[in-house]
């Protein structure tokens, strides 16, 4: 499968190490791997997406095992609904970070289903980093809201909180392909909650509707976690609660010796409509 190219949506060839359509519109593959698929006229910022700092949070907290649990049920519920479809198919990660998710896809499922693996988030520098770590699966630096990809190019999407708009999920998804979708059970990260609001909420339970998908298949992962103080903060520094925390909380959570909180995710599969 090629890129699409983000200003006419011709299909991309890589010539060298440059990406580059009909209408000769030219991307170059970085020597990390990746290409960058986000013109600047499409940036609202000059650096969009997770700074440095929340980058570096994300990536101590998720390589010290503490969300392998999630991470292996995807691949689990990835490998049983790919397992009647042929080899040669293409899975999009939405929102990929720093590759964490998406690399142990590529890695896991490739000898069972020789698919390939794409990674895309606004973010270049966690991109950056995504491509020189997992050589296995496709990094690509561009918008959720237009997907540089070909009509019903891809047949399965994994997006973990990602947003996305569901036309486009409908126009490069093919014919019978999946959604697995990860959010917030009612209790997700509750004692973090607890920290930053003096009424902390449950996370609500409603599904999200996706045009043109149906749900098929609903998850609830939960499990508690012990965490040291710094990767509490680490955790912290991962989620919104980060915008709404002051220095004194996050100087006391980093003291802290045992922080006890609780994971509660859902894990939704939704089906691609005729």
């Amino acid at each position: 499968m090629q890129y699409q190219c983000p200003l006419c949506h011709q299909s991309l060839q890589l010539d060298n190490q440059t990406w580059r359509c009909a209408n000769n519109h030219q991307f170059d593959r970085a020597k990390e791997g990746y290409v960058n698929l986000m013109p600047v006229q499409h940036k609202k910022s000059k650096n969009p997406g997770d700074n440095q700092m929340m980058m570096q949070a994300r990536r101590q907290f998720l390589d010290a095992g503490y969300y392998q649990p999630l991470r292996d049920a995807i691949a689990v519920l990835f490998d049983k609904q790919l397992s009647e479809h042929q080899t040669g198919l293409s899975v999009l990660d939405i929102g990929c970070g720093e590759g964490y998710y998406t690399g142990f896809l590529a890695e896991s499922l490739y000898a069972r289903h020789k698919l390939s693996v794409y990674g895309l988030d606004i973010a270049k520098g966690a991109v950056r980093s995504a491509a020189k770590r997992y050589p296995a699966a496709h990094f690509c630096v561009a918008s959720s809201y237009r997907l540089p990809f070909d009509d019903q190019s891809i047949h399965a999407v994994l997006r973990i909180y990602a947003p996305c708009e569901a036309s486009e999920l409908k126009r490069v998804i093919s014919v019978d392909g999946i959604i697995i979708t990860v959010t917030p059970a009612p209790a997700h990260l509750f004692q973090l909650k607890e920290l930053i609001y003096q009424t902390p909420q449950l996370h609500a339970e409603i599904a999200e509707n996706i045009d043109g998908f149906s749900l098929i298949e609903e998850q609830r992962l939960s499990y508690p976690m012990v965490l040291s103080g710094q990767q509490a903060v680490n955790l912290l520094q991962m989620t919104p609660f980060a915008w709404k925390a002051n220095e004194k909380l996050i100087a006391e959570l980093s003291e802290v010796e045992a922080f006890h909180c609780d994971t509660d995710f859902f894990i939704r599969i939704y089906k691609k409509i005729h």
